[in-house]
């Protein structure tokens, strides 16, 4: 048995045993969440336009921005100004040429969902760049480990069948321990997942070809960066597609 599965395996046990920890307390816990949908409600989607492009010059490079809420734009008013739009703009500024930007987003799916609901929609085109948005749900509706990882493989396979020579990056697991609209316990809980999730697939990313991961990012300015205590403002959206971006063309070459 190699590290990567002895390693999985012992994220596996942790959760389990923590699942049977907290079974006491299980219906706070959805009581809780409960009451945080009720608090914090449900933003609108992004309005106006899923394609765009951005940037000057000819010979756009094309980008596909797909997954959950983050993607769909919850918290901002229009894609240009949330994450596809963001990003295509900070990558445009890196690689020196147009992005043209598709985006298919959703609230609320896991990557599982991504596979069987978002995939099917994707044009008949190529991507030169694609960028999941994927992990809140995962946290949030307790994929396990195991699960995580089998999924996320399966999407990133389908992807990098579909678009052999595009580059795949993939957005960090959520910072649930910033978020001021879950309640304690929960958000202790929940981050605890979340820290799983990122050295989760940190491992199972490491190895992989054009394939990059955004780690948990170590400061947040916080400031203004909240829509609704969960999801992103505008401004919240544009930082974290700069931090992104910086983070993948310091790190990788590509």
């Amino acid at each position: 048995m190699n590290k990567d599965e002895d390693n999985l395996n012992f994220w596996q046990r942790k959760f389990l045993a923590g699942a049977v920890a907290i079974a006491p307390i299980s219906p706070l816990l959805f009581l809780q969440g409960a009451v945080t949908r009720w608090k914090v409600g449900v933003l609108p989607d992004a309005q106006g336009p899923k394609h765009g492009i951005v940037g000057e010059g000819s010979d756009p490079a094309k980008l596909l921005v797909i997954g959950e809420s983050t993607v769909a734009g919850l918290g901002a008013r229009t894609h240009e100004l949330a994450l596809a739009g963001q990003f295509a703009k900070y990558l445009s500024h890196h690689i020196g040429r147009p992005i043209e930007w598709d985006v298919i987003g959703k609230n609320g799916v896991t990557a599982r969902r991504t596979i069987d609901e978002l995939v099917p929609l994707i044009e008949d085109k190529v991507y030169d760049y694609i960028l999941l948005g994927i992990g809140g749900n995962d946290v949030m509706k307790l994929s396990s480990p195991r699960k995580w990882r089998a999924d996320m493989l399966e999407l990133i396979g389908i992807m990098r069948e579909r678009d052999p020579n595009a580059v795949i990056f993939i957005s960090n697991c959520p910072m649930v321990i910033y978020t001021h609209a879950i309640p304690p316990p929960s958000k202790q809980l929940l981050w605890e997942l979340s820290k799983m999730h990122d050295a989760n697939i940190k491992e199972f990313t490491r190895d992989l070809e054009r394939v990059f991961y955004y780690p948990q990012p170590v400061e947040v300015r916080l400031e203004g960066f909240f829509a609704d205590g969960i999801h992103p403002s505008e401004q919240g959206y544009a930082e974290w597609s700069a931090a992104m971006v910086k983070y993948f063309t310091t790190n990788h070459e590509w």
